[in-house]
């Protein structure tokens, strides 16, 4: 390869506010971006918890309109949910959308969007850079600390005929401003704390050893790597410890940054068709798979996982290379454990008679294409059934 020929590209949302009480700037950006009627795209968990309510009352105190509320998003959602949101920016005469909660909530906004300016159907944007058009301005605040949509180019909606989730990868998905703030992230319960955490922990390692990956996501994905690694099990012990809370929220940020610019590879292929054929909480899926994928990956990228094993706090002075960067399998494994993520797949349902399709639709995921190494049919099967 001609390195000097070879172009990269950076994506980010332009504003960026992180911290704690950052989520008290949405009026203000509303207002900035000339919102006049914004769509909220949320869930029925935030609205209990309360999280809602702060942030409109935020947006009455600052911006001064009024905001229409879409709190129908599930969990893996389906170009069904993105229509019914659609509907109802488009009843309602909306101009700006809001994401508020965790990738759910974002990855449905998205989809509304891209729709409402390009028309269509959700389906019609699977694949990479399909939309002509930008979308409404977009602000995201994240109550998780995990699938950094709130940052992203990615989509993933369920087809519910097809029952697989699609790769939309797109520029202009990408948020206008991304809110993440950790006073958001408290009421989260210590099983979604580990699911998203392993979910960001998956990102990183992913983006690492991507065959795309440049210095600059070198950078965030180790750093994100060692935060999770220092970081998670505290969060998950104690979900009010704010300096866990916060460095959880930058390291799923960082990472974030990474998988949206070196892309991701097998752990996300495959951990899609396990969402659209089963409808499993994706990160519960990912952190399950990340072992069994790196140890296929791992000799085509030896050096890299010895330094995701130093991230992750494992000793590694006077190994081999090859022993080094085994430390990186078992260290995943270890705080998969500690956090109390399912060891296999069947523990969720999975039947093996489903395995065959999923390896084949997971060879068409956009996500698998910078993977390190290039399998087989036979190889996904076979990584398939050994976490089972």
């Amino acid at each position: 390869m001609n390195l000097a020929n070879e172009v990269f590209g950076f994506y980010t949302p332009t504003v960026n506010l992180m911290g704690v009480g950052s989520h008290l700037e949405i009026g203000k950006q509303v207002k900035i971006l000339g919102g006049v009627k914004p769509l909220i795209v949320t869930d029925e968990g935030i609205v209990k918890a309360g999280i809602l309510k702060k942030v409109i009352d935020v947006i009455h105190k600052d911006a001064a309109v009024e905001c229409e509320i879409f709190d129908e998003t599930v969990a893996n959602p389906t170009n069904i949910n993105v229509e019914k949101g659609l509907k109802k920016y488009k009843e309602n005469k909306c101009d700006m959308i809001i994401s508020l909660g965790g990738g759910s909530s974002h990855d449905c906004a998205k989809g509304i969007g891209i729709v409402a300016t390009n028309g269509g159907k959700i389906q019609d944007y699977e694949g990479v850079d399909k939309s002509k058009k930008a979308m409404p301005p977009f602000i995201a605040v994240t109550t998780t600390a995990g699938t950094a949509s709130e940052m992203t180019r990615f989509c993933i909606i369920t087809d519910s005929e097809r029952k697989i989730k699609m790769a939309i990868v797109d520029w202009r998905t990408t948020p206008n401003v991304a809110i993440v703030d950790p006073l958001l992230m408290i009421c989260m319960p210590s099983s979604l704390t580990a699911a998203t955490g392993m979910d960001a922990l998956t990102h990183a390692v992913e983006a690492y050893v991507s065959t795309i990956a440049t210095p600059v996501t070198d950078a965030c994905a180790l750093k994100a790597v060692e935060l999770i690694s220092s970081n998670l099990r505290q969060a998950y012990s104690n979900g009010q410890d704010m300096v866990a809370r916060n460095n959880m929220a930058y390291a799923q940020y960082l990472a974030g940054m990474a998988f949206n610019n070196a892309s991701l590879g097998y752990v996300h292929a495959m951990a899609h068709q396990l969402g659209g054929m089963y409808d499993l909480p994706h990160g519960v899926c990912n952190a399950i798979l990340l072992p069994h994928v790196s140890e296929y990956n791992l000799i085509s990228k030896l050096d890299r996982f010895v330094n995701i094993a130093i991230s992750m706090g494992e000793n590694v002075y006077g190994l081999s290379t090859r022993a080094a960067a085994d430390k990186a399998i078992d260290a995943i494994k270890d705080l998969s454990e500690d956090v109390e993520i399912p060891e296999k797949l069947s523990e969720l349902g999975v039947k093996e008679e489903s395995i065959t399709l999923m390896s084949e639709n997971a060879m068409k995921d956009v996500c698998g294409f910078t993977n390190p190494r290039t399998p087989t049919l036979e190889d996904v099967i076979y990584i398939y059934k050994q976490a089972l």
